[in-house]
């Protein structure tokens, strides 16, 4: 490693907000926590769980239902194909191509035929030669 170019590392005192404190080691010798691991709701058990429109009854209750084992779901049965003809040619074609890419296929066939053109003409005429 070279030397100078790297921080000094020392033992850190860390106090938190609601007075707990501890040391651990770092570039700072003195960290300042808003909350730390005795306070948070997480680490203390005090945590409170926002049940929103009856989710969390409802999970415990299907969970229960199932005695804590993972159930597949059964595919449903097939049903008989209803026989309804298909309307050809009625209704409007959807598409997921941009209207830009349309136009702009179109123009590049467009110009392919031009060029395929071209070369008949070529081979029609005959190339004319200057006479001295």
């Amino acid at each position: 490693m070279k030397e100078g170019i790297h921080p000094k590392y020392v033992v850190a005192k860390v106090v938190c907000a609601c007075g707990n404190e501890f040391q651990t080691r770092s570039t700072r010798e003195l960290i300042k926590l808003d909350i730390c691991s005795a306070c948070h709701p997480l680490f203390t058990g005090k945590q409170k769980m926002l049940d929103r429109e009856g989710r969390v009854d409802k999970f415990k209750k299907r969970f229960a239902s199932t005695g804590g084992k993972t159930v597949v779901a059964k595919k449903p049965a097939p049903k008989a194909a209803a026989a309804k003809p298909a309307a050809a040619g009625k209704g409007k074609v959807l598409t997921t191509a941009p209207r830009k890419t349309v136009l702009k296929s179109a123009a590049l066939m467009a110009k392919a035929k031009r060029s395929t053109k071209a070369p008949k003409a070529a081979e029609a005429k005959p190339a004319e030669t200057k006479k001295s």
